[in-house]
């Protein structure tokens, strides 16, 4: 809204940004090592592998042809309804997370997904 008002310097903009990448770099690492939680043990470097290399893909992809675009509108408006199309899509993701992720809360892995080996043993 900030941005969207004009009161914004570079320096301003820049410390936003900073704090922002800050929380949102926690968000990430706890989202790969959330998804490698619901695999079995045998397969969980595998899918936090998988999981980081799409999400770098779109993100490193998507999210500069995109940006790039709203800049070339040269209208403020567009590009802070890019912001808030970005906000919202982490809202559903952190709503996904809250309803569907595991508790994992001090709980050991195995405790959350039994590893593969376990049936092997249990048959």
């Amino acid at each position: 809204m900030l941005f969207l008002q004009g009161v914004l310097t570079a320096q301003t903009q820049t410390l936003l940004w900073a704090a922002t990448f800050f929380f949102a770099s926690a968000a990430a690492s706890a989202g790969y090592l959330t998804v490698s939680e619901i695999f079995p043990l045998e397969m969980r470097a595998l899918a936090i592998a998988l999981f980081y290399a799409v999400g770098t893909a779109i993100g490193g992809l998507m999210a500069p042809a995109l940006f790039g675009r709203l800049l070339e509108s040269d209208r403020p408006g567009v590009l802070a309804a890019g912001y808030f199309f970005g906000a919202g899509l982490m809202l559903v993701a952190a709503v996904c997370e809250w309803v569907l992720g595991p508790d994992a809360e001090r709980k050991s892995l195995e405790e959350v997904t039994a590893p593969l080996s376990a049936e092997a043993r249990a048959g």
